[in-house]
């Protein structure tokens, strides 16, 4: 007995010594130079020139062929790349050693993983549709692979393309011969070559073939992307990790006191699991910090301003104003966002140049435009005084209140970021008309339920599809995207938008895709402002869209001026985005 239970114990010490980890690293190439975004240097088979902007798929069910030609399954094996967000590789542990001589996947996924429930996807999951932005929203299942960019048309003019990938019958297998010999942290590097996905076997032509798809049945643009799939694939080189590579952090809470109260959050059903920072949990004494500071003219240079003179609680945290007016009167050039669903968003600000909220928060305090103090000054003032909100009887000991929140009086810019992080992440909005109908407690009137179907529908002649096409950037039960882009405002960009922070032409005139909730409560609209009403928003997208180098190929794709709408249709796409009011947002108030 004895001798059988040492061989156990050492059966199981065997295999965890052996178990490895397998990276696989896939990098989009063309004709096997890696890829250069938004450069007109390509060209299809038909002699069209075009760029490629975005490159994003999923990837799983991984296998390893042994010798013998049996595979080894590796179970809960699916990654999302996708080429802007340098997200390539996919880490597959508990690899047992040994050797192999092929690697096979899908792109794309299984039954299984593309009719899931999406809410139920942790945030950090490859399929959380707020992750990967390539959940087909109220369709169900997944966009497999997603690729668009601009090309010139015939006459010489910018036009837009769009393959969207996906459907359970094209998620298409690939199988690599890869000579491996598993004894320790293996890497494998595959390159992605996107001219063989687009010219061979089945050359692809924008203008002879469509310039978009959404994999229909029977639709040769998917056929063909199938096809030429299988060869675009090949292996790059095989290698050993290095230490660098196989480290990861975990971040642990900041300044977490030994007592604190969790705080309940609140979101809707049908909502993705949001990535909330692990370094700054919700509390009960954080939120509670942080709404004071939200409220408190003492962190504007004169105490005349506080965050929610820009950001009103019954207009959906806006102000109702064009562009934002600062504590000392002047006017940024900017029109004030709106502060719901927060948790739900990776950048903010309309250029994207905060990657965090807590980054995000203290960048108003410190602008000359708006509330321009100094974090030095505040810190003094808030370690001096109470708190000093407009309307409000009781005020609120600051030292009292960061040692609840904190464990410790000591007041830090960190600490107010923190604070003010904590009570944003908790503005949620999902309790809108449409919710209701979704839960089956209310119905839409007929324009409402056109509208909801224009929103949905692509616009796509060619294959009878006649929708608003609203649903590529404002998908989801967020209605809103994590991406930047250039929707078409005007010709020549005075405002650079991303193209300012990043430095690069290709980003000129893009800016961040709003939620489409609350819509009634938060006029005017766009980065500047200039639409006064919903109407006029509806005609931009149906006569005002103007083209530019760097106008997003789901609108470049449309004719010119936008998606032919009748008056019938644009008062019904009006009567469905008033369902996206939440009727209780002001009670965050």
């Amino acid at each position: 007995m004895k001798k059988l239970l040492t061989a156990a114990i050492s059966c199981v010490l065997t295999a965890k010594i052996f178990a490895a980890t397998l990276q696989i690293e896939i990098s989009p190439k063309v004709s096997g130079e890696n890829l250069q975004p938004a450069s007109f240097r390509y060209q299809t088979a038909a002699g069209e020139t075009f760029s490629i902007t975005r490159v994003s798929y999923l990837v799983s069910d991984f296998e390893l062929q042994r010798n013998d030609g049996s595979w080894l399954e590796i179970s809960n094996s699916v990654a999302w790349l996708d080429f802007d967000a340098n997200r390539k590789s996919i880490w597959l542990d508990q690899i047992p050693a040994g050797e192999f001589c092929a690697v096979r996947f899908l792109v794309g996924l299984n039954t299984n993983y593309n009719h899931a429930d999406v809410a139920k996807f942790p945030a950090s999951h490859p399929l959380n549709p707020n992750l990967n932005g390539l959940h087909w929203s109220w369709q169900g299942g997944y966009i497999f692979l997603a690729l668009e960019g601009l090309w010139r048309n015939a006459a010489g003019e910018l036009d837009g393309w769009a393959y969207h990938l996906a459907r359970d019958t094209n998620a298409t297998c690939i199988t690599l011969a890869a000579p491996l010999v598993i004894t320790n942290e293996t890497k494998v590097e595959l390159d992605f070559d996107l001219a063989t996905l687009l010219n061979a076997p089945r050359p692809l032509s924008f203008g002879k073939d469509g310039s978009s798809t959404h994999s229909r049945d029977g639709d040769p643009i998917s056929a063909a992307l199938v096809a030429n799939l299988a060869g675009a694939f090949r292996v790059h080189r095989i290698s050993n990790l290095t230490d660098t590579e196989i480290a990861s952090s975990h971040p642990k809470p900041l300044y977490l006191p030994e007592k604190f109260t969790p705080y309940e959050f609140k979101m809707g059903t049908t909502f993705p699991i949001p990535d909330l920072p692990r370094d700054n949990p919700l509390t009960v004494e954080r939120v509670t910090l942080g709404k004071t500071l939200f409220f408190d003219r003492q962190l504007s240079v004169n105490n005349q301003q506080s965050c929610a003179d820009c950001h009103v609680a019954d207009k959906a945290f806006t102000d109702g104003r064009k562009t934002a007016r600062g504590a000392e009167g002047a006017f940024g050039p900017r029109n004030s966002m709106p502060l719901f669903n927060l948790a739900w968003k990776r950048d903010f600000f309309w250029d994207g140049r905060a990657q965090s909220l807590r980054e995000q928060v203290l960048q108003p305090i410190q602008n000359p435009i708006e509330m321009h103090e100094t974090l030095p000054n505040l810190v003094v003032k808030l370690q001096n005084g109470k708190s000093q909100i407009a309307n409000r009887k009781s005020e609120m000991d600051y030292l009292a209140l960061f040692t609840a929140a904190f464990g410790s009086p000591e007041i830090t810019a960190e600490k107010i970021a923190l604070a003010l992080e904590n009570y944003l992440l908790t503005l949620t909005s999902f309790d809108a008309k449409f919710d209701r109908v979704l839960r089956g407690e209310e119905k839409f009137t007929p324009e409402e339920q056109r509208g909801l179907e224009l929103f949905s529908t692509e616009y796509d002649p060619r294959r009878g599809q006649f929708g608003a096409d609203c649903f590529h950037c404002h998908g989801g039960p967020l209605f809103q995207s994590q991406s930047f882009a250039n929707n078409g405002l005007d010709e020549t960009c005075s405002d650079l938008g991303c193209g300012k922070i990043t430095g690069k032409h290709c980003d000129d005139g893009k800016f961040a895709v709003p939620s489409l909730r609350n819509l009634t409560l938060t006029a005017p609209y766009m980065h500047d402002g200039r639409f006064a009403t919903l109407e006029e928003v509806v005609e931009h997208y149906a006569t005002g869209v103007k083209r530019s180098a760097t106008l997003d190929p789901n609108l470049a794709k449309h004719p010119d001026g936008g998606v032919p709408l009748s008056a019938t249709d644009k008062r019904a796409l009006v009567a469905f985005l008033c369902t996206l009011t939440d009727a209780q947002f002001a009670a965050q108030k």
